[in-house]
Protein backbone atom coordinates (compact mmCIF):
# COMPACT_ATOMS: atom_id res chain seq x y z
CA UNK A 1 0.00 0.00 0.00
CA UNK A 2 1.53 3.36 -1.13
CA UNK A 3 2.92 5.83 1.71
CA UNK A 4 1.94 9.54 1.67
CA UNK A 5 4.79 11.35 1.14
CA UNK A 6 6.17 13.76 3.26
CA UNK A 7 6.68 17.55 2.57
CA UNK A 8 10.10 17.00 1.75
CA UNK A 9 8.87 14.63 -1.53
CA UNK A 10 6.30 16.89 -2.69
CA UNK A 11 6.41 17.87 -6.51
CA UNK A 12 6.28 21.83 -6.75
CA UNK A 13 3.25 21.63 -8.77
CA UNK A 14 1.14 20.32 -5.78
CA UNK A 15 2.21 22.79 -3.45
CA UNK A 16 -1.31 24.88 -3.07
CA UNK A 17 -1.54 27.31 0.15
CA UNK A 18 -4.03 25.70 2.15
CA UNK A 19 -4.90 22.51 0.45
CA UNK A 20 -3.15 19.01 1.36
CA UNK A 21 -0.81 17.88 -1.32
CA UNK A 22 -3.29 14.00 -1.72
CA UNK A 23 -6.90 16.13 -2.08
CA UNK A 24 -4.48 18.78 -4.37
CA UNK A 25 -3.18 15.51 -6.93
CA UNK A 26 -6.74 13.87 -6.70
CA UNK A 27 -8.02 17.18 -8.21
CA UNK A 28 -5.93 16.73 -10.54
CA UNK A 29 -6.40 13.19 -11.31
CA UNK A 30 -10.00 14.04 -11.97
CA UNK A 31 -8.70 17.07 -14.09
CA UNK A 32 -7.34 14.76 -16.22
CA UNK A 33 -9.74 12.55 -16.80
CA UNK A 34 -12.19 15.53 -17.75
CA UNK A 35 -9.86 16.69 -20.51
CA UNK A 36 -9.31 13.24 -22.13
CA UNK A 37 -13.19 13.04 -21.73
CA UNK A 38 -13.20 15.21 -24.72
CA UNK A 39 -11.48 13.20 -26.90
CA UNK A 40 -8.10 11.31 -27.28
CA UNK A 41 -5.26 13.58 -26.53
CA UNK A 42 -1.67 13.23 -26.55
CA UNK A 43 0.82 14.32 -23.03
CA UNK A 44 2.09 17.56 -24.52
CA UNK A 45 -1.44 19.18 -25.31
CA UNK A 46 -2.69 17.15 -22.36
CA UNK A 47 -0.24 19.39 -20.25
CA UNK A 48 -0.68 22.33 -22.10
CA UNK A 49 -4.84 22.08 -21.11
CA UNK A 50 -3.69 21.14 -17.49
CA UNK A 51 -1.22 23.73 -17.16
CA UNK A 52 0.95 21.44 -14.97
CA UNK A 53 4.95 20.11 -16.40
CA UNK A 54 4.99 17.21 -18.41
CA UNK A 55 6.65 15.33 -16.01
CA UNK A 56 3.04 16.15 -13.22
CA UNK A 57 0.81 15.29 -16.41
CA UNK A 58 2.98 11.99 -16.83
CA UNK A 59 2.66 10.87 -13.89
CA UNK A 60 -0.91 11.72 -13.09
CA UNK A 61 -2.03 9.75 -16.35
CA UNK A 62 0.39 6.88 -15.71
CA UNK A 63 -1.32 6.21 -12.36
CA UNK A 64 -4.70 6.73 -14.19
CA UNK A 65 -3.96 3.85 -16.62
CA UNK A 66 -2.27 1.42 -14.30
CA UNK A 67 -5.74 1.45 -12.40
CA UNK A 68 -7.70 1.29 -15.84
CA UNK A 69 -9.23 4.86 -16.09
CA UNK A 70 -7.32 5.92 -18.68
CA UNK A 71 -5.75 3.40 -21.63
CA UNK A 72 -2.35 4.94 -23.83
CA UNK A 73 -1.38 4.00 -27.36
CA UNK A 74 1.55 4.98 -28.87
CA UNK A 75 0.77 7.44 -31.42
CA UNK A 76 -2.80 7.79 -30.05
CA UNK A 77 -2.06 9.45 -26.84
CA UNK A 78 -4.54 9.00 -23.80
CA UNK A 79 -8.50 7.94 -24.10
CA UNK A 80 -11.02 6.83 -21.56
CA UNK A 81 -10.38 3.54 -20.07
CA UNK A 82 -12.60 0.30 -19.03
CA UNK A 83 -12.73 1.27 -15.67
CA UNK A 84 -14.71 4.38 -16.27
CA UNK A 85 -17.52 1.87 -18.27
CA UNK A 86 -17.55 -0.23 -15.06
CA UNK A 87 -18.23 2.73 -12.47
CA UNK A 88 -20.70 4.22 -15.45
CA UNK A 89 -22.58 0.75 -15.47
CA UNK A 90 -22.45 0.37 -11.24
CA UNK A 91 -23.66 4.33 -11.19
CA UNK A 92 -26.54 3.50 -13.38
CA UNK A 93 -27.83 0.71 -11.52
CA UNK A 94 -27.59 2.45 -8.37
CA UNK A 95 -29.70 5.57 -9.28
CA UNK A 96 -33.43 5.23 -9.13
CA UNK A 97 -34.70 8.16 -11.45
CA UNK A 98 -38.22 9.17 -8.91
CA UNK A 99 -35.98 8.83 -5.87
CA UNK A 100 -33.36 11.43 -7.39
CA UNK A 101 -35.84 13.74 -9.23
CA UNK A 102 -38.35 14.22 -6.96
CA UNK A 103 -36.43 17.20 -4.67
CA UNK A 104 -35.84 18.74 -8.04
CA UNK A 105 -39.85 18.38 -8.67
CA UNK A 106 -40.91 19.96 -5.04
CA UNK A 107 -38.96 22.85 -5.66
CA UNK A 108 -40.55 23.61 -9.06
CA UNK A 109 -44.30 22.67 -7.85
CA UNK A 110 -43.15 25.10 -4.89
CA UNK A 111 -41.94 27.50 -7.29
CA UNK A 112 -44.69 27.43 -10.03
CA UNK A 113 -47.80 26.64 -7.64
CA UNK A 114 -48.39 24.28 -10.10
CA UNK A 115 -49.00 20.19 -10.33
CA UNK A 116 -45.56 18.61 -11.89
CA UNK A 117 -44.83 15.16 -13.58
CA UNK A 118 -42.02 13.08 -14.22
CA UNK A 119 -43.24 10.10 -16.67
CA UNK A 120 -41.00 7.25 -19.05
CA UNK A 121 -41.47 6.12 -22.86
CA UNK A 122 -43.65 3.13 -22.24
CA UNK A 123 -44.52 1.54 -26.00
CA UNK A 124 -46.67 4.05 -27.29
CA UNK A 125 -47.83 6.05 -24.07
CA UNK A 126 -46.08 8.18 -21.55
CA UNK A 127 -46.13 6.20 -17.55
CA UNK A 128 -45.93 8.28 -15.04
CA UNK A 129 -43.33 7.95 -12.20
CA UNK A 130 -44.51 10.69 -10.04
CA UNK A 131 -46.40 13.57 -9.15
CA UNK A 132 -46.28 16.58 -7.26
CA UNK A 133 -49.59 18.35 -6.58
CA UNK A 134 -49.58 21.84 -7.24
CA UNK A 135 -51.19 24.69 -4.16
CA UNK A 136 -53.77 25.78 -6.73
CA UNK A 137 -57.28 24.36 -6.46
CA UNK A 138 -56.76 22.69 -9.61
CA UNK A 139 -57.92 19.00 -10.36
CA UNK A 140 -55.59 16.97 -12.28
CA UNK A 141 -56.94 13.49 -13.79
CA UNK A 142 -53.79 12.04 -13.49
CA UNK A 143 -52.13 9.42 -10.82
CA UNK A 144 -48.66 7.99 -10.39
CA UNK A 145 -48.49 4.34 -12.23
CA UNK A 146 -51.40 5.53 -14.81
CA UNK A 147 -50.38 5.65 -18.69
CA UNK A 148 -51.31 8.10 -20.99
CA UNK A 149 -51.24 8.86 -24.73
CA UNK A 150 -48.33 10.38 -26.25
CA UNK A 151 -49.33 12.26 -29.13
CA UNK A 152 -51.86 14.46 -26.18
CA UNK A 153 -49.82 14.58 -23.58
CA UNK A 154 -47.03 17.85 -23.50
CA UNK A 155 -44.72 15.01 -21.25
CA UNK A 156 -45.61 12.35 -24.21
CA UNK A 157 -44.08 14.70 -26.87
CA UNK A 158 -41.42 16.02 -24.62
CA UNK A 159 -40.57 12.39 -24.74
CA UNK A 160 -40.36 11.74 -28.63
CA UNK A 161 -38.64 14.89 -29.32
CA UNK A 162 -35.74 12.94 -30.99
CA UNK A 163 -37.97 10.42 -33.05
CA UNK A 164 -38.16 10.77 -36.73
CA UNK A 165 -41.12 11.92 -38.42
CA UNK A 166 -42.41 8.67 -39.18
CA UNK A 167 -41.72 7.30 -35.73
CA UNK A 168 -43.64 10.77 -34.66
CA UNK A 169 -46.60 9.37 -36.66
CA UNK A 170 -46.53 6.01 -35.73
CA UNK A 171 -47.30 7.59 -32.20
CA UNK A 172 -50.11 10.22 -33.20
CA UNK A 173 -51.92 6.66 -35.29
CA UNK A 174 -51.86 5.12 -32.12
CA UNK A 175 -54.14 6.81 -30.28
CA UNK A 176 -54.86 9.98 -31.99
CA UNK A 177 -54.88 14.05 -30.77
CA UNK A 178 -57.98 16.51 -31.02
CA UNK A 179 -55.58 18.33 -33.24
CA UNK A 180 -55.34 17.24 -37.21
CA UNK A 181 -51.85 15.23 -38.02
CA UNK A 182 -50.45 17.99 -39.78
CA UNK A 183 -50.87 20.81 -37.36
CA UNK A 184 -49.59 18.41 -34.82
CA UNK A 185 -46.72 17.52 -37.20
CA UNK A 186 -45.72 20.93 -37.07
CA UNK A 187 -46.00 21.73 -33.74
CA UNK A 188 -43.71 18.72 -33.24
CA UNK A 189 -41.28 20.30 -35.24
CA UNK A 190 -41.25 23.67 -33.56
CA UNK A 191 -40.85 21.66 -30.00
CA UNK A 192 -38.29 19.54 -31.55
CA UNK A 193 -36.08 22.76 -32.28
CA UNK A 194 -36.51 24.40 -29.19
CA UNK A 195 -36.24 21.31 -26.54
CA UNK A 196 -39.81 21.84 -25.11
CA UNK A 197 -43.29 20.67 -25.61
CA UNK A 198 -46.69 21.71 -25.00
CA UNK A 199 -50.40 20.17 -23.70
CA UNK A 200 -52.88 22.78 -25.23
CA UNK A 201 -56.00 21.36 -23.73
CA UNK A 202 -55.47 18.14 -26.11
CA UNK A 203 -55.53 15.61 -23.12
CA UNK A 204 -57.94 16.91 -20.47
CA UNK A 205 -60.57 20.19 -21.08
CA UNK A 206 -58.95 22.78 -19.97
CA UNK A 207 -56.05 21.79 -18.62
CA UNK A 208 -52.69 23.12 -20.45
CA UNK A 209 -48.67 21.83 -19.59
CA UNK A 210 -45.15 22.83 -20.26
CA UNK A 211 -42.90 19.68 -20.81
CA UNK A 212 -39.02 18.72 -21.13
CA UNK A 213 -36.95 16.12 -21.53
CA UNK A 214 -34.36 14.61 -19.26
CA UNK A 215 -31.43 12.59 -20.70
CA UNK A 216 -29.01 10.33 -19.57
CA UNK A 217 -25.22 10.29 -19.86
CA UNK A 218 -24.87 9.86 -23.68
CA UNK A 219 -27.53 12.11 -24.14
CA UNK A 220 -30.18 9.87 -25.00
CA UNK A 221 -33.84 11.22 -23.55
CA UNK A 222 -34.38 8.63 -20.72
CA UNK A 223 -37.87 10.62 -19.26
CA UNK A 224 -39.80 13.96 -18.72
CA UNK A 225 -40.97 16.56 -16.40
CA UNK A 226 -44.31 18.97 -17.22
CA UNK A 227 -46.07 21.41 -15.20
CA UNK A 228 -49.58 21.40 -15.66
CA UNK A 229 -52.38 23.57 -14.50
CA UNK A 230 -55.56 25.16 -15.46
CA UNK A 231 -55.65 27.34 -18.60
CA UNK A 232 -56.85 29.76 -16.72
CA UNK A 233 -53.53 30.13 -15.32
CA UNK A 234 -51.92 29.22 -18.20
CA UNK A 235 -51.90 31.75 -20.40
CA UNK A 236 -49.93 31.74 -23.92
CA UNK A 237 -47.56 34.12 -22.57
CA UNK A 238 -46.92 32.64 -19.02
CA UNK A 239 -46.49 29.14 -20.96
CA UNK A 240 -43.88 30.64 -22.62
CA UNK A 241 -42.31 31.71 -19.66
CA UNK A 242 -42.48 28.90 -17.86
CA UNK A 243 -40.09 27.39 -20.41
CA UNK A 244 -36.96 28.44 -19.64
CA UNK A 245 -37.57 27.52 -15.73
CA UNK A 246 -38.98 23.69 -16.75
CA UNK A 247 -36.36 23.31 -19.17
CA UNK A 248 -33.55 24.28 -16.17
CA UNK A 249 -35.19 21.89 -13.92
CA UNK A 250 -34.78 18.84 -16.80
CA UNK A 251 -30.96 19.63 -17.26
CA UNK A 252 -30.60 19.71 -13.56
CA UNK A 253 -31.78 15.98 -12.96
CA UNK A 254 -30.06 15.27 -16.35
CA UNK A 255 -26.70 16.02 -14.89
CA UNK A 256 -27.30 13.65 -11.92
CA UNK A 257 -27.97 10.89 -14.47
CA UNK A 258 -24.79 11.89 -16.20
CA UNK A 259 -25.89 14.50 -18.71
CA UNK A 260 -23.30 17.23 -19.33
CA UNK A 261 -23.34 20.21 -22.10
CA UNK A 262 -20.61 18.71 -23.95
CA UNK A 263 -22.66 15.42 -24.92
CA UNK A 264 -25.22 18.04 -25.93
CA UNK A 265 -29.19 18.79 -25.77
CA UNK A 266 -30.25 16.47 -28.45
CA UNK A 267 -28.70 13.43 -30.22
CA UNK A 268 -29.20 12.69 -33.56
CA UNK A 269 -33.46 11.33 -34.44
CA UNK A 270 -34.46 7.61 -34.50
CA UNK A 271 -36.99 6.36 -36.28
CA UNK A 272 -39.27 4.10 -32.95
CA UNK A 273 -38.58 0.93 -34.63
Amino acid sequence: MAQPRKSSDMDPDDEIKGAPSGSQTLFRGLDVIDVVAEGSIALPALSERLGLTKSTTHRLASALVERGYLTFVARGGYSLGPKLLELGWLAQQQMHLPSLARPHLESLAAATEDTVHLGILDGFQALYLDKVPGRRRVVIGSRVGERHPIASTGLGKALILDHDEAAWREFYEAQGSSVGLAIWLERMRAYAGKGYAFDLEENEDQIRCVAAPIRGAGGEIVAAISVSSAAQYMSDARMEGLTAQVMGVAQDISRELGWSERVGQRRPRKSKA
